[in-house]
C-alpha cells in the first residue's frame, strides 16, 4: 500500500515538476479562491476535460506559492482496482501513519473520480468534522452528485470545468492576433469550431482520440452502467441530439424515429446530459410552459460536435459556442407564436445569436418588445464580450 501512495505522490521524494499542455489560469484562480473556506470543492465536468490536469496544477500551486509541506498534501485516484477494497477514511489512515502526520495538522486531499467510492458522501461529512482538511474531489457524473444525500449540504461548492473557449484555444496554440491581422480571426475561429476545446485532441487532432472519448462515455458510462442493452439505438438517439443542437428536439419525434418509448427517449436524453455529453436550455415563461415546451439542446464540446455532423452550419455551431460561454448564467430561449430569441439570462440580458447574418422582421419585433436589462445582438467572434 505504501508503494502505491507513493506512486500516486510523487512530491513525498523530489520536487515537483509538470509538463501539463496547458495551465488555464482561470481555472485555476477559481480554484485558488477556495482554499482557506472548509468547503469539499467538487470539480466536475466532461471527461478529459482536465480536471485531473487542475488538481496536479493546485497541487503544484501548493507546494510552490503556499509553501506548504508536501508530504502535507494527499492524491489518490478512487477508479484505482487495486485500492478498490479500502474506503476513504482507510486510505487517509494509512497515510497519515506513513508520514506521522496528527489530526490537528491540516492536510490537502484530491479525491479522482469519487464517486467511485459507495457512501462517499457520509465518509467525507466524517472527515471534514473531525479531521484538519481541505478537500478537492472529482466527478464526471453530474447525476450522482445531484442526487446526493444532504451529508454535505452547505459544505460543498461544484465547479463545472468547460472545454477551451477560444480565447484559451488561441493561447494553447501559441497564436497571437495584434490589431493588424484581426482579420485572420474568423478563419481560427472557424479551426476552433471544428476542433472544439478539449486539451487532448487540440493538441494531437487525433480523431481516433474523440471517437474512443465519445464510445467511452456511451458504453461504459451510460449502456454499461444503466443496464442498457441496445448500445446502436443509444448511438443513434446521440447522432439525432447532434443534428439537432442549437434547436428544440421533441422526445415524441425522436422516439418515433428510433421507435422505442417517450420514456425511453427522455431518460436517455438525462443520462446523456449526466455525463456533460450534451446541455440543455429551456424555454422561457410560466411553469406549464417550460415543462411542456421541448428543450434546446446544446452539445459540450464543438469538435465532439463536428465529428458527428461535419461543420455544416456555421451559425448553429457559432450559438453553440455561445451558450458555453452563458452557461453559469442559467440561460433559457424565448418564444413566442413560433418566433424565437435565443437566450435570455439570468440576469436579464436577451441575447440574439445571427453569425454573419440579421434579425427578421419578425425577429426585430419581438426582440424589442421584450423586457430586458441589457439586449445584445451577437454577429460575429469580435462581439463577444460576455463574463464566464
Amino acid at each position: 500500500m505504501e508503494e502505491i501512495l507513493y506512486r500516486y505522490n510523487s512530491w513525498w521524494e523530489k520536487k515537483y515538476e509538470l509538463k501539463e499542455l496547458y495551465s488555464r489560469p482561470a481555472s485555476l484562480n477559481l480554484l485558488k479562491n477556495t482554499l482557506s473556506n472548509k468547503h469539499v470543492i467538487f470539480l466536475t465536468g466532461l471527461r478529459r476535460v482536465g480536471k485531473t490536469s487542475l488538481m496536479r496544477l493546485l497541487i503544484k500551486s501548493l507546494i510552490d506559492e503556499e509553501k506548504v509541506e508536501p508530504k502535507h498534501i494527499f492524491y489518490i485516484s478512487m477508479d484505482d482496482y487495486i485500492l478498490g477494497k479500502k474506503n476513504i477514511l482507510e486510505l487517509l489512515e494509512e497515510y497519515r501513519k506513513i508520514h506521522k502526520i496528527r489530526f490537528q495538522q491540516k492536510i490537502f486531499v484530491f479525491l479522482d473520480e469519487i464517486t467511485y467510492q459507495e457512501n462517499f458522501e457520509l465518509q467525507l461529512k466524517n472527515i471534514t468534522d473531525n479531521q484538519n482538511v481541505k478537500i478537492y474531489a472529482s466527478s464526471s457524473s453530474a447525476s450522482i452528485l445531484k442526487n446526493r444525500k444532504a451529508y454535505l449540504t452547505g459544505r460543498n461548492i461544484v465547479v463545472e470545468i468547460l472545454p477551451f473557449d477560444f480565447e484559451e484555444y488561441l493561447q494553447f496554440k501559441k497564436i497571437t492576433l495584434e490589431k493588424s491581422n484581426q482579420h485572420l480571426m474568423d478563419k481560427y475561429f472557424e479551426d476552433f469550431m471544428q476542433s472544439g476545446g478539449l486539451p487532448e485532441y487540440v493538441a494531437h487532432n487525433d480523431i481516433e482520440y474523440l471517437k474512443e472519448l465519445v464510445d467511452d462515455i456511451i458504453y461504459k458510462d451510460i449502456a454499461a452502467v444503466h443496464g442498457i442493452k441496445n448500445q446502436q439505438t443509444l448511438k443513434d438517439f446521440f447522432l439525432l441530439l447532434m443534428e439537432r443542437a442549437g434547436k428544440a428536439i421533441s422526445m415524441n419525434k425522436v422516439a418515433n424515429i428510433l421507435n422505442i418509448s417517450v420514456d425511453s427517449a427522455k431518460r436517455y436524453l438525462k443520462l446523456f446530459e449526466d455525463t456533460y455529453l450534451i446541455h440543455t436550455v429551456q424555454r422561457m415563461g410560466k411553469t406549464n410552459e417550460r415543462i411542456i415546451s421541448p428543450k434546446k439542446i446544446y452539445a459540450a464540446d464543438l469538435g465532439i460536435r463536428a465529428l458527428f455532423t461535419g461543420l455544416r452550419d456555421k451559425g448553429s455551431f457559432f450559438e453553440n459556442y455561445v451558450y458555453l460561454k452563458i452557461k453559469k448564467q442559467k440561460p433559457k430561449y424565448v418564444l413566442e407564436n413560433g418566433i424565437e430569441i435565443d437566450f435570455f439570462t439570468e440576469n436579464k440580458t436577451l441575447i440574439e445569436v445571427k453569425y454573419n447574418s440579421t434579425l427578421t422582421e419578425k425577429q426585430k419585433k419581438l426582440f424589442d418588445k421584450t423586457k430586458a436589462g441589457k439586449k445584445i445582438i451577437i454577429k460575429s467572434i469580435k462581439d463577444i464580450s460576455l463574463p464566464n
